[in-house]
């Protein structure tokens, strides 16, 4: 016998996400995890506004119109944050961010 979902099971997914993309973001060195990590945390963020827009208010789109921002700024970021990556990899032969020291006077 499967039980409905109720807003509740998505609240715990995306925080669960959301943590899990913290925790990466804090104990990550690695500038592509870092990424991932970010990623997730979009995504915690994106199930929230499509719960709260499923359950609170089912005739409005408003929930699923931040979503496709959320998701378009995520491509972006994916993008522009890879191509810093490769540039830092050309340059200093590694991505790990404790390592990368550039940017001091």
């Amino acid at each position: 016998m499967m039980s409905e979902l109720t807003l509740l099971h998505f609240l715990i997914l995306a925080a669960v996400l959301f943590a899990l993309g913290i925790f990466g973001l804090l104990t990550r060195r690695n500038a592509i995890g870092i990424l991932m990590s970010i990623e997730l945390m979009f995504n915690g963020a994106a199930i929230n506004f499509v719960a709260f827009a499923r359950y609170v208010a089912p005739q409005e789109i408003a929930g699923q119109v931040f979503t496709i921002f959320i998701i378009t700024i995520a491509a972006a970021e994916a993008a522009v944050g890879l191509a810093i990556v490769i540039l830092i990899y050309r340059n200093f032969k590694g991505i790990e961010v404790d390592k990368i020291n550039f940017m001091k006077w």
